[in-house]
């Protein structure tokens, strides 16, 4: 024996003493200064805090033994690290939902801004050439603008009723204009315009401009409305995800991980990051948008590559008066197969005595000539605004956050207040019993690894319900999106050819270039002669009445070939019938 003691001295400083081990720091040092300095720093009532380490019996959920909380003040513990943990997850999120809230603001700005120019350019232009004359007729322009804008802002009524509302008044003011010696009373204006409805093509007055008026503004507007509906829906249901609920095990799981360290007298001893990523993993498990948050992202994209391209808004926008113009020059140079048209299906409409006749329009006005807008006269941009350039700030934006939810629990462990720092790894760390290193595997995010996460049971039946219903929120979102880049408005299941099919994109640009290429004015167009004016009623405009019969009882069909000079009466003399008798 007395052999061995020399042994045994060599031995003894490598056994443990009964101090060491899980929580051995704290029952060396058996003062709670430190934590009291913390938590009095933060509000508590050092009252509540003893100044060295007390017997644990009384605790809850951090372990059982030396302590310096008493119950209450583990209590205030746990529901100061709730409170920290949401705090955390919804500053992680801002950037997401400021994002999302400033690219719908821009957006909306934007596209309205553009309506605005629009319909002030069109003013412009129809002041220019036709003075009082367009004025007149000015409730007809601002009333279609009005009802675009309730569509986009308000989901008013579908855009092919508005559209075709527009164009009948239109045509009940410009056709009895184009004939003034003749009184057309209000069933053959219904008649008119039933047939203008007619999809067989029988009767055009407009020739193709309303169709491709139609097909430009519906895509664009549909585009638009679904672009910004989704901006919103997105804002709003991250905002209202990153309020996290949280579960008990979550709860007690957060106090073990940073309310207990103060509890043991050590709160400057960290987190373990591990055991912070397990804790973090398990409270936000089936919290997340994923994987519809990626879905919802490439289809807010694919949407904005439409509005910049073949369903360019700028460019529907400055189609409005274009098109109108050139479907009023289409009435005008056709106006004698169309009031053929019309009085054959329609009937005789009442010739007019020639007192009862408006007064011709003053010579300034008489003479000007109705065109396309030129180039110079287009309407221009949203002040200070480009569309190609919002578009690659919201690519770039949504670059970032694309595996946002996904990072959210590595986010949440950057904080220094929830783990010690990714260079520190190494040291020594709190491990949810004291010092050491946390040895537990870091299990990931999916609900299948969450089944063995070794700091909190999770809840194995998947998403809770107001989780399911934001994911239905955003899969709506989605479906509207994608639906408008094929053209499709899925609020009103329009499923006109025009507006439907996945070829919708290059039919769209197609007909888009169709539609410029006659926009553009000669030159020097040539000035066309000035319409003949009405005499008394022995003159030429007592004659017409008498002419029309003679052409019908000939033919059996009512042509204004038979009551209109050789020359075309011009729209802008049309117009001037409007003046004062």
């Amino acid at each position: 024996m007395s052999a061995l003691r020399p042994l045994l001295l060599l031995l003894l400083p490598l056994c443990p003493g009964p101090g060491l081990g899980p929580g051995g720091e704290a029952k060396v040092t058996r003062s709670c200064a430190e934590t009291r300095q913390v938590l009095g720093a933060r509000g508590y009532s050092l009252n509540l805090i003893p100044p060295a380490l007390i017997s644990g019996e009384h605790l809850q959920i951090c372990p059982q033994e030396y302590t310096c909380c008493s119950s209450e003040t583990e209590q205030k513990l746990i529901r100061e690290t709730e409170a920290t943990f949401r705090g955390l997850v919804e500053d992680s999120g801002s950037f997401l939902v400021h994002t999302l809230a400033a690219r719908h603001r821009k957006f909306n700005e934007f596209f309205r801004e553009m309506l605005s120019v629009s319909q002030q350019s069109l003013a412009q232009l129809f002041s220019h050439s036709y003075g009082r004359l367009y004025s007149q007729h000015a409730l007809i322009f601002n009333g279609l603008f009005s009802r675009l804008r309730d569509y986009y802002e308000k989901s008013g009524e579908g855009l092919d009723d508005t559209l075709s509302d527009f164009w009948a008044q239109l045509l009940e003011r410009t056709f009895p204009l184009l004939h003034p010696q003749y009184s057309f009373p209000p069933d053959f204006l219904l008649c008119l315009t039933r047939l203008t409805s007619i999809t067989d093509g029988s009767l055009q007055p407009f020739g193709d401009s309303p169709r491709r008026l139609r097909l430009q503004i519906t895509r664009a507007l549909v585009a638009a409305k679904a672009f910004v509906q989704g901006l919103e829906t997105g804002r709003s249901v991250v905002s209202e995800t990153l309020k996290v609920p949280v579960s008990e095990g979550c709860r007690q799981a957060l106090m073990r991980l940073t309310g207990c360290p103060l509890c043991r007298g050590v709160p400057s001893l960290m987190p373990c990051r591990g055991f912070c990523l397990n804790v973090a993993h398990g409270c936000l498990s089936s919290k997340g948008l994923e994987p519809d948050w990626g879905s919802y992202l490439d289809g807010l994209l694919l949407l904005a590559e439409k509005l910049q391209g073949p369903f360019s808004f700028e460019l529907a926008a400055e189609s409005i008066g274009v098109k109108i113009s050139e479907g009023l020059m289409y009435l005008q140079e056709n106006s004698v197969k169309v009031s053929a048209k019309a009085f054959q299906e329609c009937g005789t409409p009442h010739p007019v005595p020639a007192r009862h006749r408006r007064a011709p329009a003053p010579r300034e006005e008489a003479g000007r000539q109705w065109r396309a807008a030129a180039e110079e006269e287009r309407p221009t941009t949203a002040a200070g605004t480009n569309l190609h350039r919002l578009v690659w700030e919201l690519r770039e934006r949504l670059g970032r956050v694309r595996g946002f939810w996904a990072g959210l629990p590595l986010t949440v462990c950057g904080d220094s207040r929830m783990a010690a720092d990714i260079s520190q790894e190494a040291a020594p760390c709190w491990t949810g019993v004291g010092r050491g290193r946390y040895l537990p595997p870091v299990v990931g995010a999916s609900p299948t690894e969450q089944l063995h996460n070794p700091e909190l049971d999770v809840d194995a039946s998947g998403p809770d319900v107001l989780t399911r219903r934001r994911r239905l929120q955003l899969r709506a979102a989605t479906a509207r999106m994608r639906a408008a880049a094929l053209g499709q408005d899925l609020d009103t299941r329009d499923t006109d050819e025009d507006a439907s099919g996945s070829g919708g994109g290059q039919q769209y640009a197609d007909d888009w270039k169709a539609g410029t290429a006659p926009v553009a004015a000669p030159a020097r167009p040539p000035r066309p002669p000035r319409p003949p004016r009405r005499e008394g009623p022995g003159g030429k405009g007592g004659g017409g009445s008498t002419r029309y019969h003679q052409g019908r009882s000939r033919s059996g069909v009512t042509s204004v070939a038979f009551h209109t000079p050789p020359i075309f009466i011009l729209f802008s003399s049309a117009l001037a019938l409007l003046g004062p008798r």
